[in-house]
């Protein structure tokens, strides 16, 4: 698709009956993402997801969507210390119905890709703002905004395009870096607040059906969405139009516009 200049579309999923309806929607990939900690769990954040939270999703979105590309989240903890643990949980992974594992960082999480990749494990790396680094990198705040921390997110992306890494999510970086980086790997882009220049986008699906207010514990007037996200239920008639919408919007460009871009 990305060859041929086509956009992908991709969201996350959680369950069965969501995976069957995106599938017949034309979304290409699924993700089962750690977000679920936040958006089903109710928890300020991803990191007291577990492996069999993972696998559990993973199983049920896989019922759901047997002919579309499913993605899932390898969990913090879960591959960061040992590259042998990482490709024991990878394929735990892969054996619940995951096509491809994701993991974040870049530096020394190349090398994780590579051992994988040489296992014949598929990998989508993450860059930009990693969520499982939040209070590491002070809260969710953009990545790439200076020219040093920028040349740093491009060179973690070459280097994770030449380790052969199968997809390249890009959260939280100026446009011009994404598309910059995206002109500069033959991987293919993910972007989720990285501008419409990357191969394809990603939105978490409460966003996208505006149903997301925080955390369980929060009053839902102190939750302001991220700049990124657009509620595609507000415009239509029912939770599939709204994702046939967003899909649309993204093969035509028109998502994210420009004030989703940072």
């Amino acid at each position: 698709m990305a060859e041929r200049g086509e956009k992908i579309a991709m969201l996350t999923c959680y369950d069965a009956s969501f995976a069957k309806l995106m599938e017949h929607a034309g979304v290409d990939i699924l993700l089962v993402g750690d977000s679920l900690g936040m958006v089903l769990q109710g928890a300020e954040n991803t990191l007291n997801v577990s492996m069999h939270h993972m696998t559990y999703h993973t199983k049920n979105v896989a019922a759901g969507a047997p002919n579309t590309l499913i993605i899932a989240d390898m969990p913090v903890g879960s591959y960061e210390h040992d590259n042998e643990a990482a490709y024991k949980n990878a394929l735990w992974l892969i054996k619940s119905g995951a096509h491809m594992v994701k993991f974040e960082g870049g530096g020394e999480r190349v090398n994780t890709a590579r051992y994988l990749i040489e296992r014949g494990v598929p990998i989508c790396a993450h860059l930009g703002f990693t969520p499982q680094s939040v209070n590491q990198l002070g809260g969710y705040k953009i990545q790439g905004k200076t020219s040093e921390s920028a040349q740093k997110i491009l060179q973690d992306a070459i280097a994770m395009s030449e380790a052969g890494v199968s997809l390249i999510v890009l959260e939280m970086v100026p446009a011009k870096l994404a598309k910059q980086i995206t002109e500069s790997i033959k991987t293919p882009t993910i972007g989720i607040g990285a501008g419409v220049d990357c191969s394809g986008q990603v939105l978490v699906l409460q966003d996208l059906l505006g149903i997301y207010n925080g955390p369980a514990g929060k009053a839902p007037s102190d939750f302001k969405s991220p700049r990124f996200v657009r509620n595609f239920l507000k415009d239509t008639h029912s939770i599939q139009s709204a994702v046939a919408c967003y899909v649309r919007a993204v093969k035509e460009k028109t998502f994210p516009a420009v004030e989703h871009c940072y």
